[in-house]
């Protein structure tokens, strides 16, 4: 009886079960907004993209949901998107369809803030934007394979370039931040320290790996456009970024592919290897290719609208400004090794400096294939010097060796720095070779300046401005072991009363097929202290080879 009552009923219990669909778990939910392929687009987690309504949450939701589900794709279709901090996931992609603005919004609209900036004990040794990654427009902190694709903006409307949110006009001349652009040398400095709720970085990366940065777009970045500090397997490619600081930070990196970029940065520095304090240790930035790349100092927002203008001057003029330009440090405690940058293109900036000044190795570098104009300051700057800012039981000065630069046309360069290749007394740089290079300098110095001896500044912030005004016009060498300079033509759009070249402490140089243009009575080279110099084929003046020269001139 029984039996035949369940046969009855299995048409009715059969029937249910097709009617009836379990309600899913919260992730399975979230995972069903994404499509067959894994990508999550934002609209469906409630983004407007109207420009108007905060969607910072609806992408961080979209971010969830594809990392909970193993991985994925975040869409941001055609529109704009305003956020405040939007938190990468390992496994999940970041793609801006052309069309899409990711704008940064501004904390005094009262809807929102910025994730605060995380404790950093070591915060001391660098600048307050080095030692923080939370407080950023995009950031992500231990991840993995992930990506920011797509041909859409990034706008950093709501970001700043320092912190001087709340404080008073007084405050901020105390601190040299009257002018947010007249930004005084050395670092950390306090005018730096942003105030928790704003964000001052509009991408940051912090110990991670397998990362793809491609084909979008950066407007106003604030202090860095992106900051990577011991991010491995790093690609930036095909990316336009035209800001008010730093374009692209590369801090103890290793395993990195910098290509096809454009950074326009007038008030600080373009593509800008680093190596601080920053994660607590020394650490290299290390494995570093850089390639077809422009770097310049354009009035922000003219690289992207094409009218490429260069009406802003820095106080003080060239000396201050424009900045753009690919630049090694300052920060340098880990070092730099194994390092190439070619087929780049540098117009209206400051040139090329490799610097290591707090304790860190910088060797293995080779640069070639590279074209400047316009150049406001040396369009080569080695400096090897003593600054030291780290622990001072392990921070001792470091090293600057075995450096090839080839391959260089420059054009109307700034005529009061030359170019400087700078040890420090008891601390020489080694083993640099140039070869096929030529500058054109403004020219227009006098025999006053030729007279000069710049001094030494161990301890000072490295720039090429530090020493003032140099003696020769085409280069000043000091502290230097192993120096050969084959293929290398300077010369000067007016006519200049100083030396081509300034040898000082100087060991073991050689010089082949040089040309030098001379003003009337000006000496091609004036050796200081110089043992074993080698001067060949390059006439009018005589093959040369000399022990020693205390003072003499050629």
């Amino acid at each position: 009886m029984k039996m035949k009552r369940f046969l009855k009923a299995v048409p009715f219990l059969l029937l249910a079960s097709l009617l009836y669909t379990p309600r899913p778990a919260a992730s399975s939910r979230a995972a069903q907004k994404a499509d067959a392929e894994g990508v999550y687009n934002v609209r469906a987690f409630g983004a407007k993209g109207d420009g108007r309504a905060l969607d910072s949450p609806a992408i961080n939701r979209a971010v969830d949901a594809a990392h909970a589900a193993g991985g994925g794709t975040v869409r941001l279709p055609a529109g704009t998107y305003r956020s405040f901090s939007i938190q990468l996931k390992s496994n999940v992609s970041l793609h801006l369809d052309a069309g899409s603005v990711i704008l940064a919004a501004d904390p005094r609209d009262g809807d929102g803030k910025y994730d605060p900036p995380e404790p950093n004990r070591w915060d001391k040794y660098q600048d307050f934007g080095h030692s923080h990654w939370h407080n950023s427009l995009i950031w992500g902190e231990g991840v993995e394979n992930v990506s920011i694709t797509g041909a859409g903006l990034i706008w950093g409307k709501g970001l700043v370039r320092s912190g001087n949110q709340s404080r008073t006009d007084a405050q901020n001349k105390a601190l040299g931040n009257q002018n947010p652009e007249a930004t005084p040398f050395g670092y950390p400095n306090a005018r730096d320290a942003v105030e928790p709720g704003w964000g001052n970085k509009a991408i940051a990366l912090k110990l991670s790996r397998n990362v793809v940065l491609r084909d979008f777009t950066i407007l106003h970045g604030g202090h860095f456009a992106i900051l990577a500090t011991g991010v491995d397997n790093l690609t930036v490619d095909n990316l336009k970024i035209d800001t008010n600081r730093d374009g692209i930070d590369l801090d103890a990196c290793r395993q990195v592919r910098v290509s096809n970029c454009t950074v326009n940065s007038p008030f600080d520095d373009g593509i800008c290897p680093k190596s601080s304090y920053a994660l607590g240790f020394a650490r290299a930035t290390e494995n570093v290719t850089i390639t077809n790349c422009q770097v310049s100092g354009y009035d922000e927002g003219t690289l992207l609208d094409g009218t490429y203008r260069r009406a802003y001057r820095r106080e003080g003029g060239g000396e201050f400004g424009p900045t753009g330009r690919i630049k090694f440090g300052t920060e340098s405690n880990g070092g730099f090794k194994n390092i190439t940058i070619s087929n780049c293109v540098f117009d209206y900036c400051r040139g090329l400096a490799l610097e290591t000044v707090d304790g860190g190795l910088l060797e293995d570098v080779s640069i070639s294939n590279v074209t400047m104009r316009d150049v406001s300051n040396s369009p080569i700057f080695l400096r090897l010097g003593a600054r030291l800012r780290g622990p001072k039981e392990s921070t001792k000065v470091g090293e600057l060796r075995r450096v090839n630069i080839s391959d260089f046309v420059v054009y109307n360069a700034d005529p009061r720095y030359a170019s400087i290749i700078s040890g420090v007394p008891g601390h020489d740089i080694e083993d640099v070779r140039l070869r096929n290079i030529r500058i054109y300098y403004r020219g227009g110095g006098t025999p006053a300046q030729a007279a000069l001896d710049p001094p030494e500044k161990e301890e000072a912030y490295p720039e090429p401005s530090m020493f003032g005004e140099m003696p020769a016009y085409g280069f000043f060498v000091r502290h230097v072991r192993g120096l050969e300079m084959s293929d290398v033509w300077v010369t000067f759009l007016a006519e200049d009363a100083r030396p081509a070249f300034v040898l000082d402490g100087v060991r073991g140089v050689e010089f082949r097929n040089l040309k030098a243009r001379l003003a009337p009575n000006a000496s091609t080279f004036v050796l200081r202290n110089v043992e074993d110099f080698s001067l060949q084929q390059s006439r009018p003046l005589p093959d040369t080879l000399l022990e020693r020269a205390t003072l003499k001139k050629l």
